[in-house]
Order: C-alpha cells, then sequence, then structure tokens
C-alpha cells in the first residue's frame, strides 16, 4: 500500500476535524484545517501546492486566531462585562456541547447571563452582556466558517492550477 494515502487521509481527516472545531470550542477549527492542508500539500512534495499558498493560508489561519478573540471579546467587553461572563461565556459552551446542537447556541449565552449576573446582581444588563457575547461568537463562527471555504478554495485552485 502507498504510504501517500494515509497521509491523503490523516490530512482529510484533519480537515474535517478542524471544521467541526469552527463549531465546538474545545477543537482549534482553523488552525487543525491549516494542518490538515500543509500535510496534505508536503504528502505531495510541495508539488501542486507550493510555499505562496501555503503562506497566504497561514496568514488566514493567524486572522482565524485573531478574528476569534477579537469577536468575542468586541461582543462582550462593548458593555463592560466582567470576567465571570467571559468566564461563564466559556463554561455555557463546553455545558452547551452535551446538548447538541441547541446547546452550542444557548450555552455561550446563558453561561455569560449568569456570570454576569453573579458579579453585578443587574439582571438587565447580565441580559445584554449575555447577548452581546453570543451575538460576538456567532460573527466568529460565520467569519471563521467564512474563512474555512476560503481557505479550501485557495488550496483546490492551487492544487489543480
Amino acid at each position: 500500500m502507498d504510504s501517500s494515502f494515509i497521509f491523503y487521509l490523516l490530512a482529510g481527516l484533519l480537515v474535517a476535524i478542524g471544521i467541526a472545531g469552527i463549531l465546538l470550542p474545545a477543537l482549534p477549527g482553523l488552525p487543525l484545517v491549516f494542518s490538515g492542508l500543509l500535510l496534505a500539500a508536503w504528502t505531495d512534495d510541495f508539488q501542486r501546492v507550493g510555499w505562496l499558498p501555503l503562506l497566504a493560508l497561514g496568514v488566514m489561519t493567524l486572522v482565524s486566531v485573531l478574528v476569534d478573540i477579537v469577536a468575542s471579546a468586541l461582543g462582550a467587553r462593548g458593555l463592560g462585562a466582567s470576567r465571570q461572563a467571559m468566564l461563564g461565556a466559556i463554561v455555557g459552551s463546553l455545558v452547551g456541547l452535551l446538548f447538541l446542537p441547541w446547546g452550542l447556541l444557548a450555552g455561550p449565552f446563558f453561561g455569560a447571563l449568569l456570570g454576569e449576573y453573579w458579579q453585578t446582581r443587574k439582571l438587565g444588563l447580565a441580559t445584554k452582556v449575555g447577548l452581546a457575547t453570543w451575538l460576538g461568537l456567532v460573527i466568529a463562527v460565520a467569519l471563521k466558517l467564512g474563512l474555512a471555504v476560503a481557505m479550501l478554495g485557495l488550496f483546490a485552485l492551487a492544487w489543480w492550477w
């Protein structure tokens, strides 16, 4: 059996897990996608996909990490969210994994809401912080999905060009 088949299979698995990681907060989505694409390029000895497309894919991966950080921070910090709200959003995201698919949507909201309410005892503010945090996460997921599609498209273009 040709070992390249196994490497391509592993590359495809990394890409698939990476795409799932865009939705699941416990996995580094686009870095895994990039790792899979890099492995596929390496398996082919960089004959089809060279350093320039890989450099562009690496930059897109770094942008995704920044999008993740900035979108969440802007969503919550824009309303002055406390650390407890941020921690609550993370815990809510993880607990939400137990209640797929709705838990992924509701977990960060309720986590941030409860964290902020625990800190301030102001339900109106806590609700706004919960919504802002949730909106930040939704925007981050949408942007990362767009980046994933762009990365796959760029890789495919470089592969077949």
